[in-house]
């Protein structure tokens, strides 16, 4: 009889501690989420390790993880394999990616949608003042700075001249933005390409050792279809005074850089990242993690997208009154 007591006692007591402890861990399950940024110092990884911290700090069922890497194709390949589930990309990779066309690399990565624009990469066309070349045609047979082998700066700069038909035309020198600036002041090149949000610190020094202009470059390429081959890159003006001496507005392109997601990511988690992050309160913090973030807006989220855009997001941007081409609808 006692022994009858004893197990039922026990029985009662592991009831009870089930009772209490199996809701409390269900209370306390936390979805986790990596986000792939970029290399460390770099504006991807600012803004990826932002936006996690905040996410992880200010939803309580989320816990967002932000991943070092080597950049937007990186993040490309690992959202879309679900090895992370948010990342940040180029709008230009994330569409050659979509569509078999990355660089040696025919493989299609169909999984990466569009969440929102964060900011934009604008092409800059440096020349000096009394150089004689007004305009992007006048480029042909001149020395002309693309930035470093490999670089995404002379990847756009291929895209652009190459179907302008200037790019073999050119004598085209593979040297990163400090080293150009320096050497346009000396004579050694005749122009340089510079692809970065503004206000450039390389354009700055081209600027204070020399004067210098900055060519129209939408125009030209819109004439030459280079928009129509690249439709993922949007008009941009660089507005007059940014650079010392360049008192106008350069009408201009740029490439995006988009927040992404898999397409295996919740509706729900894309829906309230964005609820969370597009706030004046999101909005003031992101702007105080890096002032790039003054980019990001409600009325411009998506800019530069001409992939589908997140059903999550989808949901979010209707809802805050904007409309989807058929594009950024997708499948």
């Amino acid at each position: 009889m006692k022994q009858t007591i004893r197990i039922f006692s026990i029985i009662s007591t592991l009831a009870l501690v089930a009772a209490l402890v199996i809701p409390t861990t269900a209370l306390s399950a936390k979805t986790r989420l990596g986000f792939s940024g970029g290399p460390e110092g770099g504006t991807f990884q600012y803004f990826s390790n932002g936006i996690s911290s905040r996410l992880s700090k200010m939803i309580p069922d989320v816990e967002v993880s932000n991943m070092a890497s080597a950049g937007s194709v990186e993040n490309v390949r690992r959202v879309n394999s679900g090895e992370a589930d948010f990342g940040i990309a180029y709008s230009g990779d994330t569409y050659l990616a979509r569509n078999g066309r990355l660089t040696n690399d025919t493989n299609t990565y169909p999984n990466v949608h569009a969440m929102a624009f964060l900011y934009g990469a604008p092409a800059h066309l440096i020349v000096l003042e009394n150089s004689g070349i007004n305009a992007v045609a006048d480029l042909e047979g001149k020395r002309i700075a693309v930035g470093g082998a490999g670089s995404g700066a002379a990847a756009a700069a291929q895209r652009f001249f190459g179907a302008l038909g200037l790019w073999d035309k050119m004598n085209i020198e593979f040297i990163g933005y400090s080293k150009a600036a320096a050497a346009i002041g000396d004579g050694l090149i005749d122009a340089m390409w510079v692809f970065a949000g503004f206000p450039n610190s390389s354009v700055i020094q081209a600027a204070a050792s020399n004067k210098i202009k900055i060519l129209n470059t939408y125009e030209a390429g819109e004439k030459g279809g280079a928009f129509e081959q690249y439709p993922f890159y949007a008009p941009i003006t660089i507005p007059a005074g940014t650079y010392s001496g360049v008192d106008y507005e350069v009408k201009s392109f740029q490439d995006s850089a988009l927040w992404v997601a898999g397409k295996h990511v919740a509706d729900d988690h894309v829906y309230d990242a964005l609820a969370n992050i597009y706030t004046p309160e999101g909005l003031s913090y992101m702007v105080k993690v890096k002032s790039t973030a003054k980019s990001m807006s409600i009325d411009g989220a998506l800019t530069g997208i001409v992939t589908p855009v997140h059903t999550g997001a989808q949901k979010f941007w209707k809802e805050k009154g904007l409309t989807l081409t058929e594009a950024q609808m997708g499948e």
